[in-house]
């Protein structure tokens, strides 16, 4: 019996049912992080906490976060996806639901602190965990499907804002709020990680033979040029994608004049483009490649953020905020399969280009907000232009593997029907 039935036979979920578990699991992770956000407020509320302790909590997040990322690596290199996505379930579970029980009782902000960064570790090693796991899912499947499962989390983010919003207006108890949505995304997680392959046993016998010492220590990527490179793209990415979230709103209010409910509608325009780009890139993907879409992508982001700069007419700044949206929506997902193209190296690798483009969400808002402050808030995004251009300069890393480098046994593919 060949290797190639061996693991046909043993291995129980199909690729559509892989993909269907990783789609879910994608948008619960999103649901989880909107979730402790969109009660920001509530928080604020409860412990009567000025806007440097908030800032707090937010960097004991971080820490979680960068923890997560940083071991991610080891633990999925070690135990697979499938165990790293069940491990973080139990985290974000705990850190979640200990949280609310934290702030609504009064335990104080150490507690609450110690809480967020389980919660923050349980998002790091989601983070990891299902991005190896679905870029394993997407070579199986033959097609580009990365952009997609990363819709899903930004899908996973608006209906995790919109209940915040709901619960804030019903004034539902931050315990009782993070309970209910804590409990029911770790079992929900829980059973979809059960549909799960395990990319270590499925991913067939790679045909390229450079020596790659196993298991890959988590260090030893960083000196890869590539992955500093493909870093580079998903920081530029993942900064033209968090510094709107941090900073589009106030933009259009101090930049563009626009009241507080105006400018919060255009984030919503961006966040609907970004989603928008995500399901509509695929198939461009698929038909001209990572390179051609990447540099194009960060052309129209350019294009979008410069009419937003520049332009003082608030139509064309919206149109520019579209393209902007639409610019910034593929770059970190296809930087996410770049890092997990070659099966040997994807989970090292995926944790170390995650970790870079972490540096955007924690480093690029108070870095943005300094030089708002001093030259305003619109030529501080100049900052993230600056980064989205080195992105697309960077693009060539993202490279597909050469068809010599791809396993040439078709029937190794798991039966995708």
């Amino acid at each position: 019996m060949t290797t190639a039935s061996v693991t046909r036979t043993t291995q129980a979920p199909t690729t559509r049912a892989w993909i269907t578990a990783v789609f879910v699991v994608f948008t619960l992770s999103g649901l989880g992080i909107a979730t402790w956000l969109g009660r920001i407020p509530s928080v604020r509320d409860e412990l009567d906490a000025s806007t440097f302790e908030m800032g707090l909590l937010v960097v004991g997040m971080s820490v979680g976060s960068i923890a997560g990322l940083t071991f991610a690596g080891h633990i999925v290199a070690k135990l697979g996806a499938k165990h790293g996505v069940q491990i973080a379930a139990v985290c974000l579970v705990v850190g979640m639901v200990m949280a609310g029980v934290a702030v609504t009782t009064g335990w104080g902000f150490a507690a609450i602190w110690v809480c967020l960064i389980a919660f923050g570790f349980g998002n790091g090693l989601a983070d990891v965990s299902m991005n190896v796991s679905g870029a394993t899912a997407e070579r199986l499947g033959g097609r580009t499907i990365m952009p997609m499962f990363h819709a899903a989390f930004s899908l996973g983010t608006l209906a995790g804002a919109g209940l915040g919003a709901l619960a804030e207006r019903l004034e539902v108890p931050v315990a009782l709020h993070f309970v209910v949505l804590g409990v029911l995304i770790g079992i929900a997680m829980l059973v979809a990680v059960r549909w799960f392959g395990d990319e270590r046993v499925t991913e067939p016998e790679p045909t390229d033979t450079t020596p790659v010492p196993l298991p890959v220590s988590r260090w030893a990527v960083w000196k890869q040029p590539s992955t500093l490179l493909i870093g580079v793209i998903v920081l530029g990415m993942a900064l033209a994608e968090g510094s709107a979230n941090d900073w589009l709103p106030l933009a259009m209010i101090d930049g563009h004049g626009l009241d507080n409910a105006s400018g919060s509608a255009v984030l919503t325009v961006f966040l609907a483009a970004m989603t928008v780009g995500r399901v509509a890139g695929s198939p461009l993907i698929d038909r001209f490649g990572r390179v051609p879409v990447l540099r194009i992508s960060a052309a129209v982001a350019v294009v979008g953020l410069g009419m937003l700069i520049f332009i003082p007419d608030v139509p064309l700044a919206i149109v520019g905020v579209v393209l902007w949206g639409l610019g910034a929506s593929l770059g970190f997902p296809m930087g996410m399969s770049a890092a997990a193209d070659d099966p040997r190296t994807a989970a090292a690798k995926v944790s170390a280009v995650a970790t870079i483009g972490y540096v955007a969400f924690l480093a690029g808002p108070p870095i943005i907000g300094f030089a708002g402050e001093q030259f305003g808030l619109l030529n501080g995004l100049l900052i993230v232009f600056v980064f989205i251009v080195a992105a697309g300069l960077a693009s060539g890393a993202a490279r597909e593997r050469t068809p010599d480098a791809e396993p040439a046994d078709a029937n190794r593919r798991l039966d995708a029907r």
